[in-house]
């Protein structure tokens, strides 16, 4: 088994970490920089930036921010929100990112993906895919971009399935149902997406207890295990967590090992 990875997720809204329960009521949940320093010293994996008000708001992330976070981290690093073009994606890039994640862009422009993924290899484009059930009794799962406010009418799975296609290199899978809820992540969809997909898949949304997050890899067989306000408020110590997972049999890159 490959190792699985534990990512942090740092939601930032005006400079800020936030955290919020199916994408609203968000609060704060501190620096971003002392964040990210703390969680590369405890054993994190890598790590994912989301600027989560970019889009709607119109604007580019945040680049000095990136560059700051950059700078005292020594694990992969992903950023996303708001970015829209390969020149955009270089700037970030270049100022201490590893990967990319794109979503409302790609679905308004999916040719971005294959322009990107020529540009600075399939493994630096993550296609992030916010996905909601439907609630007609299709049992299938809808699009949704701009911060989850707004549905595409795309089915999930279809979609994901053309951004491995056009050139992306991981799928970062968030269940809006679940999101900030703590009550487990969508293992269905996690199932349904990773029996079509060759590529990576991250788990997001739903992470609430330790048992949760060895669900996602041994039952739905993500690759990695993102999460937030556990992480953000001390409940679970990435360790610890860790440890339970290579105690069920999962794959994990301890420290000091």
């Amino acid at each position: 088994m490959l190792t699985k990875r534990i990512i942090p997720c740092l939601d930032i809204k005006n400079g800020r970490t936030v955290k919020g329960v199916n994408f609203v009521g968000l609060r704060d949940a501190g620096d971003p920089v002392e964040l990210a320093q703390r969680y590369t010293t405890e054993g994190a994996d890598e790590l994912v930036f989301l600027d989560i008000t970019a889009t709607k708001e119109k604007r580019k992330t945040l680049v000095k921010l990136v560059k700051d976070i950059a700078s005292h981290i020594n694990i992969p690093f992903t950023v996303g929100g708001g970015i829209k073009s390969v020149e955009e994606i270089e700037e970030i890039l270049k100022a201490g990112a590893d990967k990319v994640s794109l979503n409302s862009s790609i679905v308004r422009d999916p040719g971005l993906i294959t322009r990107a993924s020529d540009e600075f290899g399939f493994q630096a484009i993550v296609a992030a895919v916010d996905a909601k059930k439907r609630t007609d009794g299709s049992n299938t799962w809808e699009v949704f971009v701009k911060g989850g406010s707004e549905p595409t009418g795309l089915d999930a799975l279809q979609w994901m399935k053309k951004t491995e296609e056009l050139g992306a290199g991981e799928i970062l899978l968030t269940s809006m149902d679940r999101d900030g809820t703590k009550s487990g992540f969508d293992l269905e969809l996690l199932q349904k997406t990773n029996e079509i997909l060759s590529i990576p898949v991250i788990a997001s949304g739903g992470a609430g207890t330790i048992q949760h997050c060895c669900d996602a890899v041994l039952i739905g067989n993500a690759d990695a295990v993102l999460a937030a306000s556990i992480f953000h408020f001390r409940e679970i110590e990435i360790a610890l967590l860790k440890q339970n997972m290579a105690q069920q049999g999962i794959s994990v890159r301890i420290l000091n090992d």
